[in-house]
């Protein structure tokens, strides 16, 4: 591999088995969409997250976090809409868990309500990996260590460090859209328990949002 300008693709390829296994908004979403609704709709948001992936890996390519670097105000901004945006979802899913578990069992529906935030999984998806600036600046800072400064076609090495890197990441997601499927068929004749996870996965996105509103370029 080290002939199309990659080194230590062994090293690659389980510093990016460690990044994909991470919990992060990504995943938390894919797998609550698919619990709420099905796999089609997880792999709605499975295909938003590889298209906004898809797309910080080309601002990526074109050196955006150097843009950020240099100009910070740029980076407060997407930081702190970003963190809106995470932490909106996730109030939503506390407020939605909160009604439905309030709810009497004799007028609780056949399924328990699905969030607003839940309504789109593609384009919900989509912004979310969209508005993660610390992602750019990651990818840029894991991707050259594995590129050899010297080849003559630098795309190529990154073309190559990216697709391993969506292919980890289809399958890592696809195991979470069908495990999420699976569990919802225990949770349909348990709301209060499905109420509760909808709140823990709420909280787990409040959490997310502050931890971006406290990120740094450094």
């Amino acid at each position: 591999m080290s002939g199309y300008g990659v080194t230590d693709i062994w090293t690659y390829l389980i510093g990016a088995i460690g990044i994909i296994l991470l919990p992060g908004p990504n995943s938390v979403f894919v797998l609550s969409v698919a619990t709420a609704r099905g796999v089609k709709a997880g792999i709605q948001g499975a295909c938003g997250v590889f298209v906004g992936d898809t797309v910080l890996l080309g601002l990526t390519a074109l050196g955006a976090a150097g843009l950020l670097h240099t100009y910070p105000a740029l980076f407060l901004v997407v930081k702190y809409v970003g963190a809106a945006y995470l932490c909106w979802i996730g109030l939503n899913l506390l407020w939605t868990a909160i009604h439905n578990w309030r709810k009497p069992p004799a007028v609780l529906p056949q399924a328990p309500e699905t969030p607003a935030n839940l309504a789109h999984p593609f384009r919900r998806a989509f912004v979310i990996s969209l508005l993660n600036p610390k992602a750019i600046l990651f990818l840029l800072s894991f991707f050259v260590q594995f590129i050899d400064p010297g080849y003559h076609t630098p795309a190529v090495p990154f073309l190559i460090l990216s697709s391993i890197l969506m292919v980890l990441s289809a399958l890592y997601l696809f195991s979470l859209i069908y495990a999420g499927a699976a569990l919802a068929q225990g949770f349909r004749q348990r709301k209060r328990l499905t109420s509760g996870l909808s709140g823990a996965v709420g909280g787990l996105f409040v959490w997310f949002g502050a931890k971006l509103a406290t990120a740094s370029l450094n």
